[in-house]
């Protein structure tokens, strides 16, 4: 995903809600985009299957996923192509602080 569209997607799930286009573009007013630039980012986005729109007019788009769900379905997509899962979860749970690492084992016990 390209730097826009992790700013279309920031923005829309800051939203809380479905947008129109117009609407995301203003809250992209710091970026200086042109309405049809924004309506292409949707459209590939869409196409990612990361964004919903709705049939009404004007559109309004939503995420397909909260961000932590997106975040984690990036997680399992990466631990899917690895060759050697073991050796990727050890690498990650060895960069985790104290904190994270306590959370995790509340995780994993089920609590």
């Amino acid at each position: 995903m390209g730097e826009l569209e992790r700013t279309v997607m920031d923005r829309l799930w800051a939203a809380g809600g479905p947008v129109s286009a117009a609407d995301l573009r203003e809250r992209l007013a710091d970026r200086g985009l042109a309405l049809t630039t924004v309506h292409t980012v949707l459209t590939r986005l869409e196409s990612k299957g990361m964004v919903l729109k709705d049939d009404g007019r004007p559109r309004r788009f939503r995420p397909r996923a909260t961000r932590e769900e997106h975040a984690a379905e990036l997680m399992h997509e990466v631990l899917g192509t690895s060759g050697d899962r073991q050796a990727v979860l050890a690498r990650f749970v060895g960069g985790v602080d104290a904190e994270e690492a306590r959370l995790l084992r509340e995780l994993l016990a089920g609590g």
